[in-house]
C-alpha cells in the first residue's frame, strides 16, 4: 500500500495530458479532482495556492490520532479529560462536541466528535491526549506535512481556526486524505457517519453528500469567513473492471449547498468523462526477466496492486506499454524491491502513466560456482 501511495503522491502533481477532456464550470476557489485507483490527476484549478483550510484541518488532525493509536500510545477505549483549554473552545466557534471539564470522554467518542461533529473541543482534548499540549501535537502535524513534502501547508493550530500563517493547498489537503484512506483504512469508517449522538446533543454530519450520494463515504467540511464553504468528498463506485474511488476537494465556494453541488459535479465528471481501464491484474507477472548469479535464473516483476490508468472516455483502445528495467539484474533481490518502470503511453505517444516494476519473488545469492559462471557470462556479454 505504501507503494501505490508513492505513485499517486507523484500523480498529484501532474496535469491533465493535451486531448483530455475540458472540466465542468466550477463555483470554487480553488479545486482538484483526484481519480485514487489510477493515481491521476483529472482536473485543477489553483490547487497548489495556499488557502484558509478551516475544518479541512482536521484530517491532519485525525492522522496524527489515527498514527498514535497505530504506535499503541493509546487506545479507543482510552478515557481522556477534558481540560480548560479545550472547554474554552465553546467561546469562539459553534462546532464543538459540547465536552465540559467534568467529563472524560473516549478516544473513539472524541474522534466521532471530530470528524463527525466537527467539534474544535474534541481537536484539543485529544491533541492534548497524545502529545500533552496543543502545541506539541501542530508540531506533530507539520512533522508529518514536512515528511509528505507538502510545500504549501503549515498549521498552527488544530481546529482550523483562521490564525496568520495557517494555510493549506486544495493538493496538499489531497494528500492529506489520500493518507487517511490509504495508511488507515480501519478507521475510514468514521468519515461516513451522517450523525452522531453525545451527551444527548444529536448532530448531523455537514457532508451533504452522505445522504445524497450512496457512493460517497466521506470526507470533511471546512468553513470560515477567509475560507468560504470548503469539502473534501470521497466516493467510491462500481464498474465491470472493479471499484474506482475519485477524491474531490472544492476550496472557497459560496455556501453549503455550493459545496456540495460543486463537488458532485466535479465526481460525476470524473466518472463519465474518464474511464479507468485495468492494464495488469493484482500479483500477476508483467515481465519475466533473467537473473545474474542467483539461484534462480528469472525473476517476475509486477506492480503491487492492480495497474488501473484513466484515460478519456473510449480511448482504452489507444492503449500501449513499454517496460524499462535495470540491466543485468544481478542477485541477491530483495521481494519488493523496484527494478524497473511500467510506461502507458497512446499510440500517439503521449504519457498516460508511470508505475514501479517490482520483484515478486526474492532471489538469494548463488553459490560460488553459479557466481563465478555468471561472473564470466557478463564478462563476455
Amino acid at each position: 500500500m505504501k507503494r501505490i501511495l508513492a505513485t499517486l503522491l507523484a500523480a498529484l502533481s501532474l496535469t491533465a495530458q493535451a486531448q483530455a477532456p475540458l472540466p465542468p464550470e466550477v463555483a470554487a476557489r480553488n479545486y482538484v479532482l483526484i481519480d485514487l485507483t489510477a493515481h491521476k490527476t483529472l482536473a485543477e484549478r489553483d490547487a497548489d495556492a495556499p488557502q484558509d483550510p478551516a475544518s479541512l484541518t482536521k484530517l491532519m488532525t485525525a492522522y496524527v490520532v489515527f498514527g498514535a493509536l497505530r504506535d499503541k500510545k493509546l487506545t479507543l477505549e482510552q478515557a481522556l479529560p477534558v481540560s480548560k483549554r479545550a472547554w474554552d473552545e465553546r467561546k469562539g466557534d459553534p462546532s464543538l462536541m459540547f465536552i465540559d471539564t467534568t467529563m472524560t470522554p473516549k478516544v473513539d467518542e472524541l474522534l466521532r466528535g471530530l470528524i463527525i461533529q466537527s467539534g474544535n473541543d474534541a481537536a484539543v482534548a485529544l491533541a492534548e491526549g497524545v502529545a500533552g499540549t496543543v502545541e506539541n501535537f501542530v508540531q506533530l502535524m507539520n512533522r508529518q506535512a514536512q515528511a509528505w513534502g507538502l510545500k504549501n501547508t503549515e498549521f498552527k493550530n488544530v481546529t482550523g481556526m483562521s490564525e496568520p500563517g495557517h494555510k493549506a493547498s486544495a493538493r496538499d489537503i489531497a494528500i492529506i486524505g489520500a493518507h487517511i484512506i490509504t495508511d488507515f483504512p480501519e478507521y475510514y469508517a468514521y468519515y461516513s457517519q451522517r450523525d452522531y449522538t453525545y451527551n444527548k446533543i444529536r448532530q448531523d454530519n455537514r457532508n451533504l453528500l452522505l445522504r445524497r450520494d450512496p457512493t460517497v463515504d466521506g470526507m470533511k467540511t471546512g468553513y470560515t469567513d477567509a475560507a468560504g464553504y470548503c469539502l473534501v468528498a470521497s466516493a467510491n463506485r462500481d464498474f465491470p473492471n472493479g471499484k474506482r474511488r475519485l477524491l474531490s476537494i472544492v476550496m472557497g465556494t459560496s455556501s453549503k449547498e455550493a459545496r456540495a453541488s460543486e463537488s458532485q459535479k466535479l465526481l460525476n465528471w470524473g466518472y463519465t468523462a474518464f474511464d479507468a481501464v485495468k492494464i495488469f491484474d493484482a500479483g500477476k507477472a508483467i515481465a519475466t526477466v533473467p537473473v545474474w548469479k542467483g539461484e534462480v535464473k528469472e525473476a517476475k516483476l509486477g506492480a503491487a496492486d492492480a495497474v488501473f490508468v484513466a484515460v478519456p472516455h473510449g480511448d482504452a483502445a489507444k492503449l500501449q506499454t513499454q517496460v524499462e528495467r535495470t540491466d543485468p539484474l544481478v542477485a541477491p533481490l530483495n521481494k519488493g524491491q523496484r527494478v524497473g518502470t511500467l510506461r502507458v503511453t497512446t499510440t500517439a505517444g503521449v504519457a498516460v502513466a508511470e508505475v514501479p516494476l517490482i520483484v515478486q519473488d526474492a532471489v538469494p545469492v548463488a553459490g560460488i560456482f553459479g557466481r563465478a559462471f555468471d561472473a564470466i557470462r557478463l564478462w563476455i556479454k
